[in-house]
């Protein structure tokens, strides 16, 4: 499956099949917050939340593929991510972009 940022497929002629998304919530971990409590003091990356949002952005990518792939697309473009705050100590992490079947010459 092609998945891109751009609006379509170069040299490709497309047939919109429609939105698709792919989502994930998590929260904050106690152990997450008290190291990165310390970090503050000190300095560094906060490994356990770039560990947590790298985990949440996988997981919408892989969510918003398959439904791409029940609707029968070739191909998710103009594909972007998105955050938002749930409720305190939890965010929604959004993958979305526009499922395409690439129509054969």
């Amino acid at each position: 499956m092609l998945v891109t940022t751009t609006d379509g497929v170069e040299g490709k002629e497309l047939e919109i099949l429609g939105v698709v998304f792919g989502n994930t919530v998590r929260a904050k971990h106690i152990g997450s917050d008290i190291a990165a409590g310390l970090k503050n003091i000190v300095g560094g990356e906060l490994k356990g939340y770039s560990d947590m949002l790298s985990q949440a952005r996988k997981e919408s990518y892989d969510r918003m593929v398959e439904e791409a792939r029940k609707m029968g697309a070739d191909a998710v473009v103009n594909v972007r991510f998105t955050t938002s705050q749930t409720m305190a100590g939890a965010a929604e992490l959004l993958a979305y972009g526009t499922a395409v079947k690439i129509k054969k010459n």
